[in-house]
C-alpha cells in the first residue's frame, strides 16, 4: 500500500472551498456527477453516482474533513484527509490518502487533479456560489 500527498492553493476564502467539499450540490457541479455529502461525522457518503463512497470519521468545520473511502475494489479503505487553511483570503488543501493499492497508485494520484481537487479549484475561482 502506499500514500499520496498532494498540495493546493486556491483562491477563495476558505468558507468557500469547504462548501465545496462539503455540500452535494456543490460537489455535483465539479465533478458532473451526482454526490451525497454532508460536513457530519458518520455521514455515509456517495460520489460519481456511487463509484466512490465511505464515511466521514471527523470534521472540524473550515480546517479538517477526514474520511474512510473505498471504489468496491480496495481490499480495505483507504483514509483520506483534508486540512485546510487559510493566509491573504487564498485558501490551502493538504489531501492525505494512506493505504492505497499499489497497482491503483498511478490512476488514483492522477485523479486527485484530474477529477477531483482540480475542478474543484476551477469552480471556487470562477464562480459564485
Amino acid at each position: 500500500m502506499k500514500s499520496i500527498k498532494q498540495s493546493y492553493k486556491i483562491k477563495a476564502p476558505i468558507s468557500k472551498v469547504w462548501q465545496a467539499l462539503t455540500d452535494s450540490d456543490i460537489i455535483s457541479k465539479w465533478s458532473e456527477n451526482p454526490a451525497q455529502m454532508d460536513d457530519k461525522v458518520d455521514t455515509e457518503f456517495k460520489l460519481w453516482g456511487g463509484e466512490i463512497y465511505g464515511k466521514n470519521t471527523k470534521i472540524i468545520p473550515n480546517k479538517l474533513l477526514e474520511q474512510d473511502w473505498s471504489d468496491g475494489n480496495f481490499a480495505e479503505p483507504s483514509f483520506v484527509l483534508f486540512a485546510l487553511s487559510e493566509k491573504d483570503g487564498i485558501t490551502t488543501i493538504d489531501l492525505t490518502q494512506n493505504n492505497v493499492p499499489d497497482d491503483q497508485f498511478d490512476d488514483i494520484n492522477d485523479g486527485w487533479k484530474v477529477y477531483y481537487l482540480g475542478p474543484l479549484k476551477n469552480l471556487v475561482e470562477t464562480t459564485q456560489f
